[in-house]
């Protein structure tokens, strides 16, 4: 594609939000006038749909940078080419939200390792997903030795370390692979790269760091003095000796600018140069600012996981710390604000698991069948597939609370909050021989639903007020059982946005700050604000009962926790 050369007779200014999620990259072209949204377009991830480099025996998931690279090329490009013409000459802004903590290690250049010839291959070298928790030991250690020093740092990161976020997984390979250790320069967040990449300035000191993404998952905070100290990184391991030199002391919100689009990449995505680049953020803070979150409201970004994002003023804070939480960390949503995070390791993830244990024979026994002819297999194979989870939909919604008589633990991906532990495990009990496949599901919703609980539980219990609950994501979308479900365990009403985009229109609205048309982002919410498409009410008398199944989930989580899968 072309970049823009001539100027456009059209006086409305667009900007761009790109939203990398697990499976796909997003782009989505915004009006900054009124927040519509002009054309958006989707591309899965090719190495990583395929299967490749990851092993989920042993929660191995990684991503190659070049699924990144391409998915945007093929997502701003696939947009563009919807938009009426004149548009891509009056885009003024770009803005990226990425998974997190989703790091990768890099060389002097800040190239991560997977882009040169001799790691092409090699996950080590690749990024490392945030649902990858090979690095259980390594999260262990940083807990113990945090506990042990004069500052904890894990303090603003809920008081434990997970296995998810970046020093738990850069620890991890630079231990398990000499040659990628070796090669190794620095690391970089996926959210700091990208912006990095297109404004062509990658070397790893130079480059604008995310305070979400630093704040959140590096222990990044200002109290002392930006990331953990030499001495307590070398003591954790000899092997990071020198590393926070070669990393960053300041950081940076997703206001500012990162820097311009460089002449390559313009033509490259049909996109006129010198548009206005900020900095990165991880998806779900991305996601709270679609949202048009405001303080005390609790923002649900509900997808394969979930992460929940509130935001309170730093007078209303004061010096409180949430325990068990995934941080709370200054401008990491809006600047001027503290943002707290929360989250599932699995969510939406759990229904999917189900629907592959059911979908087993469909796919492993019909798939050999000499009855069928193969165009008519395959046919009846996908049907049947696609259809298992709102056909177990349909006969859970049938069941009353009163005969939901199976309990489930949400822990099939460990447990990010309250409290990490991503040693855990799901349980399920109560099962007898007249229960179903529906009544199973129906138990796995609930569980879903009480983790959902058990968050916002924490939250209160600390001292932080949730006046609401805006919800966000594919499931919030797609799932009116699971909506109600969770509206009745919370006793809260949930207003579902109404763009199917909110971490891309987020970012869009930060691409619009920098772009220069908004001077912050409240103002940029709205006027861009998509509003919202539903309302869910809690139903007083199921939340009744619901109380009394929560409280067998609890007992059932500490069973679970002390006696099966404790260290």
């Amino acid at each position: 594609m072309k970049a823009c050369k001539a100027k456009s007779k059209n006086t409305a200014k667009y900007v761009i939000g790109v939203d990398y999620g697990t499976d796909s990259c997003r782009a989505l072209i915004v009006d900054t006038k009124d927040g519509r949204e002009i054309a958006a377009a989707v591309s899965y991830y090719p190495r990583w749909k395929a299967g490749k480099y990851c092993d989920p025996k042993i929660n191995q998931y990684r991503q190659h940078p070049l699924d990144y690279i391409e998915s945007m090329e093929n997502a701003v490009k696939g947009a563009l080419k919807k938009a009426p013409k004149d548009v891509a000459c009056n885009v003024v802004g770009l803005s990226f939200d990425t998974t997190g903590s989703t790091p990768a290690l890099v060389d002097k250049n800040g190239t991560p390792l997977a882009l040169l010839p001799e790691f092409a291959e090699n996950p080590n070298a690749m990024f490392i997903l945030w649902k990858d928790h090979t690095a259980i030991k390594e999260a262990g250690e940083i807990n113990d030795l945090a506990r042990q020093s004069k500052i904890d740092y894990t303090a603003y990161e809920g008081g434990i370390y997970s296995s998810e976020w970046a020093w738990s997984k850069v620890l991890h390979i630079l231990r398990n692979d000499e040659k990628v250790r070796k090669a190794t320069y620095s690391w970089m967040e996926h959210c700091d790269w990208m912006p990095a990449l297109v404004t062509g300035q990658t070397k790893p000191e130079k480059v604008l760091r995310s305070r979400c993404a630093a704040g959140h998952k590096a222990m990044w905070n200002e109290a002392w003095g930006g990331l953990p100290p030499e001495e307590f990184l070398v003591k954790l391991d000899p092997l990071l000796k020198g590393m926070r030199d070669r990393l960053f002391t300041t950081t940076h919100t997703g206001d500012e600018l990162a820097g311009y689009i460089t002449p390559e990449w313009a033509k490259r995505l049909g996109l006129p140069e010198g548009v206005a680049v900020a900095v990165g953020i991880i998806d779900a803070h991305m996601g709270a600012v679609g949202s048009e979150i405001k303080p005390n409201v609790l923002t649900r970004i509900m997808g394969t996981s979930t992460c929940d994002i509130i935001v309170s003023s730093a007078e209303t804070m004061g010096d409180k710390l949430v325990p068990g939480i995934c941080g709370q960390v200054n401008g990491s949503v809006l600047p001027g604000y503290v943002g707290l995070e929360a989250g599932q390791s699995a969510f939406g993830d759990i229904y999917a698991w189900f629907k592959e244990v059911l979908a087993w024979p469909i796919r492993n026994i019909l798939a050999k069948s000499k009855v069928l002819d193969k165009k008519t297999k395959e046919a009846l194979i996908a049907e049947t597939i696609d259809s298992i989870i709102p056909a177990l939909t349909k006969e859970a919604q049938k069941v009353p609370v009163s005969e939901s008589s199976i309990i489930a633990v949400d822990w099939m991906n460990g447990r990010r909050t309250p409290d990490a532990n991503q040693l855990l495990k799901g349980t399920i009990t109560g099962l007898t021989l007249g229960s179903s496949a529906p009544l199973i599901f129906r138990a796995l919703v609930e569980a879903t639903a009480f983790g959902s609980k058990a968050i916002v539980d924490r939250f209160i219990e600390q001292g932080v007020k949730i006046d609401s609950i805006i919800a966000i994501g594919g499931i919030s979308q797609k799932s009116p059982f699971v909506m109600q479900t969770l509206s009745d365990v919370l006793n809260m009403p949930i207003k579902v946005i109404k763009s199917e985009q909110a971490c891309a229109l987020g970012a869009a609205m930060f691409a619009a700050v920098v772009g220069g048309v908004y001077e912050n982002v409240e103002k940029a919410q709205d006027a861009m604000g998509a509003g919202f498409s539903k309302a869910y009410k809690p139903n007083a008398e199921n939340h009744k009962q619901y109380l009394e199944i929560y409280k067998k989930y609890q007992a059932l989580g500490k069973f679970t926790e002390e006696k099966i899968f404790n260290k």
